[in-house]
């Protein structure tokens, strides 16, 4: 009986391939406690995500916004783009409010990143965004966060108000040749001198340009630390606070 051969290749089980997970991490404020509060959150991340076999460290993604009703954050749109490069295959996040205020924003987040497979899990509500009912409890809780943050807001420009109609201290706290202290202004003697001599050589006839010259050649520093040039100048010659006045609530934020 003729032998029969059959060549076979090695049996190789594959495994399966971990998921790659990421953290999103935000903070609505540049102070000092809340830059602690992210570096916090950035370290819980990442531990919580490598302590995990089953999962691949995928980053930490960590902004600092100014409010948590606009959307400038850079980290956030560079999470979105390595999740369209197919780098992320699950988000981990602290909860909606972190994630995005605006529902709109949110859902359509949600959705793309659904399409591309990508899981965003919000821990403090406990919802999972790719699970059959998570997109309508996540427009639910998303307008209530949304509908909290304009109270928020609005509940700030009433004090605001209030301050203005009871007379109390109002845009000084970065005005150069002032200081605030324990809710008194005080006249900082060095800095008034380069007010004066500002306004005393505006009348002579210097321009800006020329005013912010002598400031950088005196070593005048200007009150966060920035370089004087002719739109600073003009500023505190256009400051109506400098002549005893106070017109309040001329600028407003456009959404």
């Amino acid at each position: 009986m003729e032998r029969i051969i059959t060549r076979t290749g090695p049996s190789v089980s594959l495994l399966p391939r971990r998921p790659r997970v990421a953290a999103y991490a935000r903070v609505s404020s540049g102070k000092e406690s809340m830059l602690h509060s992210l570096a916090a959150q950035v370290s819980y991340y990442s531990g919580l995500i490598q302590r995990r076999p089953d999962w691949e460290y995928a980053g930490v993604y960590a902004d600092e916004a100014l409010t948590g009703t606009k959307d400038s954050r850079p980290e956030f749109r560079r999470m979105l783009a390595d999740c369209r490069d197919g780098k992320v295959d699950m988000i981990i996040t602290k909860s909606i409010s972190r994630f995005a205020r605006n529902t709109v924003t949110l859902l359509e987040t949600v959705r793309e990143l659904k399409s591309l497979a990508v899981d965003v899990y919000f821990e403090e509500q406990n919802i999972h965004s790719i699970s059959g009912d998570g997109e309508l409890m996540l427009t639910i809780l998303a307008s209530y966060a949304q509908a909290e943050s304009l109270s928020a807001s609005e509940n700030c420009k009433w004090r605001v108000r209030k301050r203005f109609e009871n007379g109390e201290l109002a845009g000084l706290n970065f005005m150069f040749g002032y200081r605030i202290a324990k809710g008194k202004i005080e006249i900082d003697p060095e800095q008034a001198a380069a007010v004066r001599m500002i306004f005393d050589d505006y009348i002579g006839g210097m321009g800006g340009g020329r005013i912010a010259k002598k400031l950088i050649e005196m070593n005048v520093a200007t009150v966060r630390g920035a370089d004087w040039n002719s739109e600073r100048v003009m500023e505190i010659l256009r400051n109506e606070k400098y002549t005893g006045n106070a017109l309040l609530q001329k600028k407003y934020v456009e959404r």
